[in-house]
């Protein structure tokens, strides 16, 4: 039995690869828009800033590296490359994966740092400690990727044949060391920081709130601007859990009860979910960023040749750290609006 062939129709094959070319395209465009915005503010970045950044190379490498070779074997109806290509995207897709939350658990973590005082204009973490952090997400997703190489876990084929990854059913027993571990550290562990990061900001920001109310019965500025960084933080961090969510259970399922019992077309929705967590960070930004998506739109112009290329260059672009307790009214009250339409691209603070 050639374990490289699809178990799927040919149809559902060919609309599969047409579904992955379009995650593709969708993700290359959307996470090279986000760097070039991000390249052209570079000169104003704040340090937390890098980890949005970080976000999208993440995105884009997996874009770049895996979706290319499962969308040609799905149109061959056959994994193409046998056993070397197979370890080559199961490392590569399990390294991304990793990559991406622990930087989402890194991204909650310094935003929950920012928001101990909203008021304060001092950085609170430094560009070297923001590359550190940085560099130690990719480390540690590169640990974990290497372990199955090194004998701890074991990469293969998906049920269905045209994508490989963890070999869920082939580690029942002697891999499941490794599948406890990585559930825990890469899964359970992050989520459970996640949360608790986020639900302490919401706390944060609703008694400033309450407190703001009691004493001048008008919101600060930096509360809105948080709160609106919050709701985009934490869809971004909601979208990733729930695209690996279904995946998670199936591949759990595999290992608990046999694999063989789920149906190759069942096993392969919650695959192709999880590969669309690279498309909804800039989808994201565009819909809730609105200099985000004035941005994008001049960019556009700037292609067809309407207008010359021009990214904002306010100083409230990025006014997370610019606002403090000590502003004066009327500056405060003048510069409203313009925080209002800060650049809320990043998730950070």
């Amino acid at each position: 039995m050639d374990i490289y062939a699809s178990t799927l129709s040919p149809a559902l094959d060919i609309g599969t690869g047409c579904y992955l070319l379009f995650v593709a395209v969708l993700s290359i465009i959307g996470n090279l828009l986000v760097l070039i915005m991000a390249y052209k503010r570079s000169s104003r970045m704040k340090p937390p800033e890098l980890l949005s950044v970080n976000l999208a190379v993440t995105d884009l490498g997996a874009a770049v590296t895996m979706y290319p070779l499962a969308v040609a074997s799905a149109w061959s109806h056959h994994w193409l490359g046998g056993d070397v290509t197979c370890f080559y995207y199961g490392l590569a897709g399990f390294f991304f994966g990793v990559a991406s939350i622990m930087n989402l658990t890194v991204l909650a973590i310094v935003r929950f740092i920012v928001s101990l005082n909203l008021q304060s204009t001092r950085e609170k973490i430094s560009w070297k400690k923001m590359k550190i952090l940085c560099l130690w997400t990719w480390l540690y997703a590169l640990i974990w990727a290497l372990f199955p190489a090194l004998g701890w876990g074991r990469y293969g084929p998906e049920p269905f044949g045209l994508s490989c990854s963890l070999a869920w059913g082939q580690m029942k027993h002697e891999g499941f060391s490794f599948v406890i571990s990585m559930f825990s550290f890469n899964l359970v562990v992050p989520s459970v920081i996640i949360i608790c990061c986020y639900f302490g900001i919401a706390i944060k920001l609703h008694f400033t709130y309450k407190k703001s109310m009691n004493n001048c019965n008008r919101i600060p500025n930096i509360v809105k601007l948080h709160r609106r960084l919050l709701i985009i933080a934490v869809l971004i961090s909601v979208g990733f859990i729930a695209c690996w969510a279904p995946y998670s259970l199936v591949s759990m399922w595999s290992i608990l009860r046999d694999s063989s019992t789920i149906p190759p077309e069942v096993s392969l929705l919650p695959c192709m979910f999880a590969k669309s967590s690279t498309v909804y960070n800039p989808m994201i930004y565009y819909i809730f960023s609105q200099s985000f998506k004035r941005e994008v739109k001049q960019l556009r112009r700037m292609c067809l040749g309407f207008i010359s290329c021009h990214v904002s260059n306010s100083i409230n672009d990025n006014t997370i750290y610019m606002v403090s307790a000590d502003i004066k009214p009327k500056i405060a009250a003048r510069s409203t609006l313009q925080e209002m339409t800060a650049s809320d691209m990043v998730t950070s603070g």
